[in-house]
């Protein structure tokens, strides 16, 4: 059965000096990390992401601001709206994901369970239908 996309809530620890969330593996995260890389200074109107991966999952987190993330899995759109830094989305591989809607000074942490490999990208949503459909 294929993953499906889904909401992580993190620990939240309460203090009046401020509060603090984490994430590790195992635990919280279904992989382990390979990869850490954040997006930020993003102008009005942008899109990031419009890709998919062959094998790589990921867990954004609206580290500060929000954004929202548009999934396709083929068939459906599914639409999440990150805007907590104690929740984040996991996707798994095989989604198209386009991140939009960026609020001032927003930072969208991923991490991913696989190295950069240009290779697993799918940047082409037609070939993407095709293969998420053979």
């Amino acid at each position: 059965m294929k993953e499906l996309p889904h909401i992580l809530k993190l620990p939240k620890i309460l203090d009046s000096r401020g509060n603090l969330s984490f994430f590790e593996y195992p635990g919280q995260l279904p992989f382990e990390i390979a990869r850490t890389y954040w997006i930020y200074d993003v102008p009005g109107g942008e899109i990031r992401g419009s890709h998919a991966y062959k094998e790589q999952s990921e867990f954004i987190i609206a580290l500060s601001g929000s954004f929202d993330i548009n999934l396709n899995d083929g068939k459906k759109d599914l639409k999440f709206s990150l805007n907590r830094s104690y929740y984040g989305l996991f996707i798994p591989k095989m989604y198209w994901r386009r991140l939009e809607n960026f609020s001032t000074n927003s930072l969208a942490l991923i991490v991913s369970d696989k190295h950069f490999d240009e290779a697993d990208y799918i940047r082409d949503y037609e070939q993407f239908k095709c293969l998420i459909n053979e």
